[in-house]
């Protein structure tokens, strides 16, 4: 029997590109009779565990463009894939999901009306008390108004599901709950909107259950109104009030980027490092949608082909714009930092480099700034592999070229060494380790002992405002150049001083003043 949402021949998943409604719709027709879909008790059984046709039946309004179209983006049978797991009940913290997608790919229209009512049309496991949340109130209030509407409007709905579209009343007539943040159906199941912004604590429905169901969909609010100190604080609601609510709900997160190093800036990196503590705290397994997503042949495809297609994607991501980054990408870029400005970085392909010079790259050397403490919760260390270029009329001492940067949290031991190890095979150019010592460096120079290369200890005297202005400037007068996009790098410069971690631009600053010697000779402040 072929997976839900599957093609039968491959095995593969359909996808934006390769899933044809029509084509479904037909083969269902084919197996069970056009009749099937004209009675009520049969529409019911064929959409009980097919959430996806539920949509086609009963909801298509929500599915069409302004022309009436409807087309389909990965994120949408994604969505309708997970909701299958709504069916059953979950297990302690075993079923959140985050899932991270371009603005304005109908994550709301699936998370906050299509789905929950199919879940909650059916009386699913998870769907006897659905509580969504969204990063204010008027916008949840706004959400559960639509849906009241479509349950009190949509005739299909109310032939097939009449107890789910009437609200549950009591014996004086009155309603028990249909509120602008409450609906209690006569059906027994409950749906919820509320704001991150407001009152959220011991949030039960009538029947006095918690939620079986927790949505959070873009919690988040706006960069212009967002600070990293909103951001924490956001962060203890989601897990102090959200979460610990239903300790064994189905969880399900999705969001795009509102600014750099936000809430889901984190969940991203998290796919790509698995290095955000929270995130792997608390159980999320995250999921990230690129705007353009490769085929098996390795050409890139659009995520939603009748919205936008790829040709359009890869002009604006030619372009290189803020906003393409953010909202398609979900790489936002800092803005507000007030040192390096992007203009700073000057980039060189390491492809680009003269054969000449390529020969004299003889010195590269890896840079290892330690995390304040050696424990699995720790800070950030820093690492960077930086060479050092010919020299120029204009830079008689040489260029710096930063080849890589991170920023990794890695207890001291075989974790870090089998880091630097593979390090060292990805360059195997490295001639040299230079640990810094100031903060807890001597472990990890244990931890290090036998490197195929020589160990170097540094102790910094310089203050980090010194330093750092001394790379800003070298970075200026093109001293200091960078192989490619080091993404890392560019996010904690051009957010310095407003940054969490400045890690990487320490390491980066060790490298560069281990191959260079002419320091600028200016004051400070």
């Amino acid at each position: 029997m072929a997976r839900y949402l599957h093609d039968p021949g491959t095995g593969e998943p359909w996808n934006g590109e390769t899933f044809d409604h029509e084509a479904y719709l037909g083969g269902l027709i084919a197996e069970f009779g056009r009749a099937a879909f004209t009675s009520p008790e049969a529409r019911r059984e064929l959409t009980r565990y097919d959430p996806l046709l539920f949509a086609l039946l009963y909801l298509p309004q929500l599915l069409r463009d302004k022309h009436g179209t409807i087309s389909w983006a990965d994120t949408h049978l994604e969505f309708a894939r997970l909701a299958l797991r709504w069916t059953r009940p979950a297990g302690l913290h075993e079923e959140r999901h985050a899932y991270i997608a371009p603005r304005g790919s109908a994550k709301s229209t699936w998370l906050f009306k299509l789905l929950p009512i199919w879940a909650l049309a059916h009386d699913h496991a998870a769907a006897r008390f659905i509580a969504a949340f969204s990063s204010a109130g008027a916008q949840a209030q706004r959400h559960l108004t639509a849906v009241r509407l479509i349950l009190a409007s949509n005739e299909l709905l109310r032939t097939d599901y009449p107890d789910l579209c009437r609200p549950a009343q009591l014996s004086s007539r009155s309603t028990v709950a249909n509120t602008q943040h409450m609906y209690h159906a006569a059906s027994r199941v409950t749906f919820s909107a509320l704001g991150l912004d407001g009152e959220i604590l011991g949030l039960v429905d009538p029947l006095n259950r918690r939620p079986s169901l927790l949505i959070l969909d873009d919690p988040e609010p706006s960069g212009e109104v967002y600070s990293l100190y909103q951001r924490d604080k956001r962060l203890r609601t989601i897990v102090d009030a959200v979460l610990a609510m239903s300790e064994d709900a189905h969880v399900v997160w999705a969001g795009t980027t509102t600014m750099a190093d936000g809430l889901a800036d984190q969940l991203v990196k998290h796919s790509e490092r698995g290095d955000q503590d929270w995130v792997r705290d608390e159980k999320f397994q995250v999921h990230y949608f690129h705007p353009l997503p490769h085929r098996p042949d390795g050409s890139r495809r659009s995520i939603w082909p009748a919205k936008w297609p790829a040709h359009w994607l890869e002009e604006q991501e030619a372009r290189g714009s803020v906003s393409y980054a953010k909202n398609f990408e979900n790489k936002p870029r800092p803005t507000d930092g007030i040192w390096w400005r992007p203009r700073d970085i000057q980039r060189l392909e390491a492809s680009d480099v003269p054969e000449t010079h390529r020969r004299a790259m003889v010195r590269t050397v890896l840079t290892i700034d330690p995390a304040v403490t050696t424990t699995g919760k720790s800070d950030f260390t820093g690492f960077a592999v930086t060479s050092l270029l010919p020299g120029d009329e204009r830079h008689a001492g040489g260029r710096a070229l930063v080849r890589y940067a991170c920023g990794r949290k890695l207890p001291h031991g075989e974790p870090m060494r089998a880091f630097v190890l593979a390090l060292l095979q990805q360059f195997p150019e490295v001639c040299e380790i230079v640990i810094e010592t100031n903060q807890g460096g001597g472990l990890h120079e244990v931890a290090l002992y036998g490197m195929p290369v020589p160990i170097e200890t540094e102790h910094t005297t310089e203050s980090k405002t010194v330093r750092f202005a001394s790379l800003l400037q070298r970075c200026q007068v093109g001293q200091v150049l960078f192989d490619g996009r080091i993404a890392e790098f560019e996010d904690q410069a051009l957010a310095y001083p407003e940054v969490g971690n400045d890690d990487v631009i320490d390491a980066v600053c060790q490298g560069v003043d281990a191959l260079l010697t002419d320091i600028f000779d200016f004051d400070i402040g």
